[in-house]
């Protein structure tokens, strides 16, 4: 009778299964559609009308939408994996130990409060007193180094003719306002904004109790005319859309004998880039500018830009006084945003911060099954095989460049989920009494990490972002793409739904990150990483043909008054956009295998992949926020992300029987097919 019992609940479960494999569940979120907008007038309104219409940005956000709500789920999945190290804190060890101690610390704010400004008086004092340019170069090179507001930001990448082989690059850098257009532009808007910016650093000075408020005042303007002066000689965020083009690699010599009036060594051996000797400058007219700048300007005036940029570093890990002043220029009046974080989500970001990897593998433990891994890799797979399809196929491309293009797919990596081979903290001192001291020593601990792979290159097992990071990316340099856990969950990726989700979904996302290494940047590497120009001029001239038509029509979205998105700045993104969407619905078609796709909840398989391409984007912004976006970031607002791709693609009129008058209708004449 028991072994019945057994036989029929297993038949059961077998029919249960078979009926899920029937009748799988869409992916789509329905209560977010707006049914009163027809997708062959706005896509995206359609998708998340209702969505907009109930969901106001939270106030701790300055914009909002899919990919943030993935952020808040991770970190509350993450949240609870911490506080339950704390419970257990005195039980802990190793990495365990570490994150209760690091998150105890920044919870303590009694202690913090106590302390004051004290964890930042010496170094201030040290600032202060400094008397030589080549020591002011020095202290500067040492805040570069733990990222502790240094004049430039920095990146170690593969070595451009030895993949494999790390170098420093170096962006242009010295102001802290968003875009130069914030110091330059004399619209009462942005008089207003460096009004605050020298309101914001004179209360700064006063709260470091270095002088009283007249002469904070007075550093405070000499600080933004200094600022203004570097802002003056930055590229613009068009310039800057392929440094490639301009970016060379210099030696410590070099730069000391070309740029004089900085002392390059003093401010490249606290960083280690001594230890190499040279380094990539991406903007060379920049720093050659610069160091004439600083041999100029008197060095009172520089040391009071270093204070600004160092106490701004550090404000969150000081007192409640200095990180509200801290949010209320840089988060409220920027931004727009309304409140700042609440504490536990600074201290799950704190712990991500510096002991991402740690935090990442109890992430997946309990968070990225073996079923959403297999199904993940499988979809990855199918979508450079797309790929390869598409390569073959592009009339655009010569031969010499669709050979490489070939090669360079199948030498391309793929990484999904976690990586191989997990990060060791072991040496890094946390202390749950001590949170800036823990965060001075988890910034050196990184530099030493950097500085180690100048002398051991990475075997490869590493990764560019932790698993519980909600994003993608592609590494040119090492042709690789990388898709986190956190990226593969709903909406963006269901192990249990159908697939025409799916595929339009993360794997348009996957796709668009391949396609940057097949764009008018990644064509400048190989397949082995290295740099090698495998397009002709042909090839060149025949891509930018096809881009000018994408740059017109996203010059004509206009999402504010006043305001319109910048088709050329926006281009690099856009072709990623519609790249990835046009190989995510090649590999949807082939996965059909010939068959006619399913219909659930009322629509086909094509219709949904292309309804959850639109759910991926949704997304609102602040409009404060927004302004900034429009002047120097890369990526158009989420409704153009949606919208602006799918008129490009014949799939979506099929899908939906889009015609002349509707609104999402574009002539055949002015698509664009890339791949």
């Amino acid at each position: 009778m028991k072994e019945s019992l057994v036989t029929a609940a297993i038949a059961l479960a077998l029919i249960a299964g078979a009926a899920q494999e029937r009748e799988p569940i869409s992916g789509l979120e329905f209560a977010n559609f707006d049914r009163t907008v027809r997708p062959q007038d706005d896509l995206f309104r359609f998708v998340n009308g209702g969505w907009l219409a109930r969901t106001p940005i939270p106030p701790d956000r300055i914009t909002y939408g899919t990919f943030l709500e993935l952020a808040d789920r991770a970190e509350a999945d993450l949240r609870a994996i911490i506080e339950d190290a704390v419970a257990h804190r005195d039980r802990q060890r190793g990495s365990a130990k570490q994150i209760a101690d690091l998150y105890a610390s920044l919870m303590n704010v009694a202690l913090i409060e106590k302390r004051g400004i004290e964890p930042v008086r010496g170094e201030l004092k040290r600032i202060s007193s400094i008397e030589s340019r080549r020591e002011f170069a020095a202290t500067a090179g040492r805040f570069s180094a733990i990222a502790a507001g240094g004049p430039f930001p920095g990146t170690v990448e593969e070595l451009p003719d030895s993949p494999g082989r790390p170098i420093v690059n170096v962006s242009q850098g010295g102001t802290l306002l968003p875009d130069r257009a914030y110091y330059l532009k004399s619209d009462p808007r942005y008089v207003e904004y460096r009004d605050s910016y020298v309101r914001y650093m004179t209360e700064l000075f006063v709260l470091s109790g270095l002088v009283n408020r007249d002469i904070a005042a007075q550093w405070a303007h000499n600080v933004l005319a200094l600022e203004t002066e570097l802002a003056r000689i930055q590229w613009s965020q068009e310039d800057l859309r392929d440094p490639a083009r301009t970016a060379r690699m210099y030696t410590l010599n070099d730069l000391s004998r070309e740029m004089p009036g900085w002392d390059w060594m003093a401010w490249a051996r606290p960083q280690g880039i001594d230890v190499i000797g040279n380094l990539i400058l991406s903007q060379p007219s920049f720093f050659k500018s610069f160091a004439a700048l600083f041999a100029a300007t008197p060095l009172d005036t520089w040391k009071a830009w270093l204070i600004v940029r160092y106490l701004t570093a550090n404000a969150p890990y000081l007192t409640q006084a200095l990180s509200d002043l801290r949010f209320e220029f840089f988060g409220k009046t920027l931004t727009g945003q309304e409140l700042p974080r609440t504490h536990w989500k600074r201290g799950v970001s704190i712990v991500n911060a510096f002991l991402g990897d740690a935090a990442g593998r109890l992430y997946v433990e309990r968070h990225f099954s073996p079923k959403q891994k297999v199904r993940a890799e499988r979809l990855v797979d199918s979508i450079v095989t797309a790929f390869k399809g598409a390569v073959q196929e592009a009339p655009w491309l010569t031969e010499r460049a669709r050979r490489a293009a070939l090669d360079k797919l199948s030498r391309l990596s793929t990484k999904v989920g976690y990586p191989d081979r997990w990060r060791d903290y072991r040496g890094l001192e946390i202390r749950a009494d001590d949170l800036f001291g823990n965060v001075e020593r988890a910034k050196q601990f990184d530099n030493s990490y950097r500085l180690a792979r100048f002398a051991a290159p990475p075997d490869g097992g590493e990764w560019l972002l932790a698993p519980q990071t909600v994003n993608a990316y592609y590494s040119p340099a090492r042709n690789e793409v990388g898709v986190p856990a956190a990226m593969l969950q709903p909406p963006l990726f269901n192990a249990d739904a159908d697939d025409a989700v799916n595929y339009g979904a993360i794997g348009a996302v996957i796709g668009h990150e391949i396609g940057h290494g097949f764009d008018d940047r990644g064509r400048r590497f190989d397949g082995k990483g290295a740099v090698n120009n495998w397009w002709t001029a042909d090839d060149v001239q025949a891509f930018e043909g096809l881009t000018r038509t994408l740059v017109t029509q996203y010059n004509a979205y206009r999402p504010i008054e006043g305001a319109q998105v910048n088709g050329l700045l926006t281009l690099r993104e856009n072709v990623g956009d519609l790249s990835g969407l046009a190989i995510a619905w090649r590999a949807y078609q082939a996965s059909l295998n010939g068959q006619p796709s399913r219909v659930i909840d009322g629509f086909t398989g094509e219709q949904r992949f292309f309804l959850g391409w639109a759910q991926a984007w949704r997304g609102a912004i602040r409009a404060e926020y927004l302004r900034q976006t429009l002047l120097s970031t890369p990526h158009a607002p989420p409704q153009y992300r949606a919208n602006g791709p799918v008129g490009n693609l014949q799939g979506f009129y099929d899908a939906f029987s889009v015609q002349p008058g509707d609104a999402m209708y574009i002539p055949p004449a002015n698509r664009v097919r890339i791949w």
